[in-house]
């Protein structure tokens, strides 16, 4: 179970992370200099965690997403908006779907509910797999070449650079401390690379032949990445996308995402061409409130709890903590739900504010009415505090 363990920890947008992330497709044009993102599209539009898309052609995008309860590689027709699962995996789970190189097949991550996680080989058509390579828990890979794999890989405690020749059977280690997003540099051999430095990322360039590395420049704590055509960068910065032009070592801003459902963008990648941006983003904070009230006036307690973090902390405002985690939450409303039929909460005003969400409610319970006002914080996708104010 170790290794289920890491994963879990090393993946960005977890099903246990994320109750809710989306695949968003956009169009990408430039005009005069200036680029524009239009035309945006919740293509996965489903109830769970959708995560890793993937440019299979001009016309199919892969990702990663939860149907049943288990994690699948989704197919996407970007012309029809027709979406097929190419696999079905009822004892795991597949993550980070790509195109293997001259070849209509792909390669996935897959993680079993035994802990056991492997790098496979999938049939395009029928879903038929074979593992690929044995010897390493690949977690983020990028595919150079039909035979030379460059992969982000547990290793005890953290992730590792890895350079893979399938044809050969050799695995060379060429960094530690490394990231989830892997691109291919337009206009070069080299392949992008993220390492973390202390605290802060940096973007580094390797050259998969000589293995030789170079830092590029500093994202902050920001690590989702892609490339535009021309060889400029594209860094995801909570629901804005900023650009880096290494031949003039200058940020400028690029585009700001004005959707409430496009939230701490997790994933950015761009088709051959660079036509088309596709991102995944939390959605709304105020779904994950709406969902915890629905829950609280329908008593269900489970429907109740599960837009909390395991770890929640329950306070009354400003800083008095009057208990933590989600069992004790259970605890104190499941009696609550089941001895007062008249228990219920309308909202009088809602603001959300980033990550923040204020509800103005009006609150009856065993034949009383009281005003309160509730204040949700989300990380990770998961409501993590709450502050009463009475």
């Amino acid at each position: 179970m170790k290794k289920l363990a890491l994963f879990l920890i090393f993946i960005s947008s977890t099903i246990t992370a994320q109750i809710h992330t989306e695949i968003h497709l956009f169009e990408l044009a430039e005009k005069d200099g200036k680029w524009n993102v239009t035309n945006g599209k919740n293509i996965s539009n489903n109830p769970g965690y959708d995560s890793q898309p993937h440019f299979y052609d001009t016309n199919t995008l892969l990702f990663a997403s939860t149907r049943n309860n288990q994690t699948d590689i989704l197919k996407y027709n970007i012309s029809t908006s027709e979406k097929t699962f190419i696999n079905s995996t009822p004892n795991g789970g597949e993550y980070s779907p790509q195109r293997i190189p001259n070849s209509s097949n792909i390669s996935a991550v897959r993680l079993d509910k035994d802990g056991l996680q492997r790098f496979y080989k999938y049939n395009f058509k029928t879903g038929k797999d074979s593992e690929l390579i044995k010897e390493l828990v690949v977690a983020y890979p990028l595919w150079v070449d039909k035979n030379t794999l460059i992969s982000s890989v547990i290793v005890n405690d953290t992730l590792e650079l890895f350079v893979s020749d399938l044809k050969n059977k050799t695995n060379t280690s060429i960094t530690t401390q490394t990231g989830r997003s892997i691109h291919k540099i337009p206009n070069s051999n080299l392949v992008s690379f993220m390492k973390r430095n202390a605290k802060h990322w940096e973007i580094w360039s390797l050259n998969p032949i000589t293995k030789k590395t170079k830092k590029i420049t500093s994202t902050g704590t920001m690590q989702d990445v892609c490339w535009l055509p021309n060889g400029n960068l594209l860094l995801a910065d909570k629901s804005d996308i900023i650009q880096y032009a290494p031949s003039e070592n200058k940020w400028t801003f690029f585009h700001q995402f004005k959707d409430e459902n496009i939230n701490n963008i997790s994933r950015i990648t761009l088709n051959k061409s660079g036509t088309q941006l596709a991102i995944v983003a939390e959605i709304s904070p105020k779904i994950l409130a709406q969902k915890q009230l629905d829950g609280y006036n329908n008593r269900d307690i489970e429907a109740f709890l599960k837009p909390y973090a395991k770890n929640v902390k329950v306070y009354t405002y400003p800083d008095t903590l009057n208990y933590e985690g989600i069992d004790e939450m259970r605890k104190r409303y499941t009696p609550m739900f089941e001895n007062t039929k008249d228990l219920h909460c309308k909202i009088l005003s809602r603001i959300v504010k980033g990550n923040t969400i204020i509800d103005e409610e009006l609150v009856t319970a065993n034949g009383n009415t009281f005003k309160a006002v509730a204040i949700y914080e989300i990380a990770n996708g998961k409501i993590s505090t709450v502050r009463f104010v009475r």
